[in-house]
């Protein structure tokens, strides 16, 4: 599903991001990207998203080399796939519904498919309760399961995660990952960008460590690991 080929990433600035990276993921792989803080863990979510281009190489989703793709393009290929962030991101004027309800009007959805589909995926992250509340009302753990369910009320086929779980205490975080846990399963591809080494510990899922923009480590069941930067 997703390849990088060759991929080097170099800012206006002269900062080497990515350098010649080359990696593979499949379909319904969850995959932790990990690494100290500017070790390029970002730029490879970004280019996937298209908020960035490469610099040299190819990146083939879906079979496409989204590298090439136009400005017009860029949307359609983002309504594939579903982003959460660390700082959630929501409308602090809208209910719970209506946060989730925007991204499928985004993409033209049908009142009648919004109003099947949006209890389906707050009760998937266990907030159908709390429909009607906004963003304020809710704990942070409970507005990163709003975020979750924005990203995947339309059926993405690839979840991208950058920091998730970077503002929520370790018992919320646990909470958090086990629905995307479960997201898996049911057979979307999940790539997280993180820090939290006690995650990443017990998930025992594929790990890609990034140091200075090169693959230092690409382990299936593997553990944290990064060595910590030098003062």
């Amino acid at each position: 599903m997703i390849e990088f080929l060759k991929v080097t990433k170099e800012y206006d600035n002269g900062t080497l991001a990515l350098d010649e990276v080359d990696v593979k993921i499949e379909n319904g792989e969850f995959v932790f990207l990990v690494g100290s803080s500017g070790a390029g863990k970002t730029t490879m979510t970004k280019l996937l998203m298209r908020e960035e281009n490469v610099t040299s190489g190819e990146i083939y989703l879906y079979g496409e080399d989204i590298t090439k793709i136009s400005q017009k393009e860029i949307p359609y290929l983002r309504r594939k796939m579903g982003v959460v962030f660390q700082d959630f991101r929501l409308l602090d004027d809208r209910t719970v519904f209506e946060n989730v309800e925007f991204a499928m009007r985004i993409v033209g959805a049908t009142r009648r498919e919004i109003r099947r589909r949006v209890p389906v995926v707050l009760n998937m992250v266990g907030l159908n309760y709390k429909a009607k509340m906004r963003p304020s009302e809710l704990s942070g753990g409970e507005q990163q399961r709003v975020a979750l369910a924005r990203a995947l009320v339309n059926n993405p086929s690839l979840l991208i995660a950058d920091e998730p779980t970077g503002n929520l205490n370790p018992k919320v975080a646990m909470e958090i990952m086990d629905i995307f846990e479960n997201i898996n399963k049911m057979g979307t591809t999940i790539i997280m960008a993180t820090h939290a080494k006690e995650i990443v510990d017990v998930m025992k899922k594929r790990v890609i460590e990034i140091e200075d923009g090169k693959i230092v480590r690409d382990e299936v069941g593997g553990e944290y690991h990064v060595k910590p930067v030098e003062a």
